[in-house]
């Protein structure tokens, strides 16, 4: 059934037309507008001059209950569709938007059909006649939770995308940034604008793989149910920045198709790298004071000193350092210098031990960080250059992986007994100041264990 009462319309040729011509299957003007009201999401209903009702569409009839052709041909709402108490107040103001310009909003308490009461916002606005005079109104209304319910859902995305305390991105299926709030912008190292229709493999030169595998795991099947941490390195002005995000993700849907076409993925993000890496290091120093009481313990039953101290070293490498030599002074005739006391293998991981067939001198060259170690009676760390292959470590005396170098003195009853150096190839990162110190702690160790030997072992040269 038409959604309108129509007179009919007729068809006239343009002035361009040609009467001969084949006429067109043009669908007739009162069914081109039943479909169109028929078809809005909104409830819509019209009133003519004198208040009465002529056009009524399907989505008013689910809300009120009253099909169009109980509606249609009614003088206002009065009696059916509103209580008489109410019937004039509704009336009036429906009816004084004819003279008012623009749309006025209104919420009005209407019946169903069924008796039940429906609370409904309204938007109506004026129509006028060809000759200019006010004609009748057209009047939209929805029910007024649902319609908060629209408004609380806009107003949760503008806010999202302006004043959220995280990020939140929204990616297109082609994995490029659409949107991005000011939050994200600045995670991102750039302007709101500037990350939006670009790849994100120009904006994260580390970690993408991993930001695009969930991307495109949430369009193929759906958000996970738990955030992700994805760590990431940027490429900012100031130079790379490692960073960590916990992340989660929703898929975007139309919600006007009648299957859900994906839009896109919902990237909501906060920057966690502060709380991680003091997690990372809570959990470092755990391990490291563990592996130091496992040492104290294990090296109190070994009977030889020397084995206490390499015991020890064995302890201290894991997790810490590839390679550990240790050299001592020894008081040759030609002077003192450092001789090689003990080593882990140079080819491949092993235990520390000593050296086999006898200390032998150590031919270090002036300058070398094992030497500064005992002159400075401190730490020295020191860096392979870059592209320096195995030469450095081979003119340094170490074993050829070697990249990264710690040396740490070793001091007894005030005085400096040698050099323990710890070693780490290139798969690990440089030795920070946190290293430092746990190797120092070590070197405190191994020293007491050396002073211990050489007590035991007699006279001291």
């Amino acid at each position: 059934m038409s959604a309108s009462r129509s007179t009919g319309t007729t068809d006239a040729l343009g002035p361009d037309e040609d009467p001969e011509r084949e006429p067109s299957a043009a669908i007739p003007g009162s069914r081109l507008l039943a479909a169109l009201l028929d078809g809005m999401d909104a409830a819509l209903c019209a009133f003519d001059a004198h208040g009465t009702i002529t056009h009524w569409n399907r989505e008013a009839e689910r809300i009120l209950g009253w099909s169009a052709a109980e509606a249609v041909g009614r003088r206002g709402f009065a009696g059916w569709a509103v209580r008489s108490a109410d019937a004039g107040d509704v009336q009036g103001r429906l009816l004084a938007v004819m003279e008012a310009p623009g749309r006025q909003v209104h919420e009005f308490a209407l019946l169903r059909k069924d008796g039940g009461r429906v609370l409904v916002r309204t938007q109506s606005s004026g129509v006028r006649g060809e000759d200019g005079k006010p004609a009748g109104v057209y009047c939209a209304f929805s029910e007024v939770h649902a319609q908060i319910d629209l408004e609380r859902s806009i107003a949760i995305g503008e806010a999202l995308f302006e004043d959220a305390s995280w990020g939140v991105v929204a990616v297109d299926v082609d994995l490029r940034p659409t949107v991005v709030n000011a939050y994200a912008a600045r995670a991102l190292g750039g302007g709101r604008t500037t990350p939006l229709g670009r790849p994100l493999g120009e904006l994260i030169v580390q970690g993408v793989e991993d930001l695009e595998g969930a991307l495109q795991h949430v369009l193929a099947d759906g958000a996970p149910s738990a955030p992700a941490e994805l760590w990431v390195t940027l490429r900012t002005a100031e130079g790379e920045r490692r960073r960590c995000w916990r992340s989660g993700f929703l898929r975007l849907a139309s919600p006007l198709a009648e299957e859900p076409v994906p839009l896109g993925v919902g990237w909501l993000f906060r920057d966690v790298t502060a709380a991680k890496l003091a997690e990372q290091d809570a959990d470092r120093v755990r391990f490291r004071s563990n592996q130091l009481h496992r040492a104290a313990r294990q090296a109190a039953e070994c009977e030889d000193p020397m084995e206490a101290a390499t015991t020890s070293l064995d302890y201290a490498l894991a997790g810490f350092a590839d390679h550990v030599v240790v050299d001592l002074l020894e008081d040759l005739a030609v002077g003192e210098k450092l001789v090689r006391a003990a080593s882990t293998p140079a080819d491949a991981p092993g235990p520390c031990l000593p050296v086999s067939g006898g200390s032998l001198p150590v031919r270090y060259a002036p300058g070398h960080p094992a030497l500064q170690a005992v002159e400075r009676t401190g730490s020295v760390r020191a860096v392979a250059p870059a592209g320096a292959g195995e030469t450095w470590a081979v003119e340094h005396r170490w074993p050829g992986d070697s990249v990264h170098a710690l040396c740490a003195v070793l001091r007894s009853r005030g005085r400096t007994l040698g050099v323990v150096t710890f070693l780490r190839a290139a798969n690990r990162s440089a030795f920070e100041r946190p290293d430092v110190m746990y190797a120092e702690s070590v070197a405190v160790r191994v020293a007491s264990a050396v002073d211990l030997a050489r007590l035991t072992a007699g006279p001291e040269g």
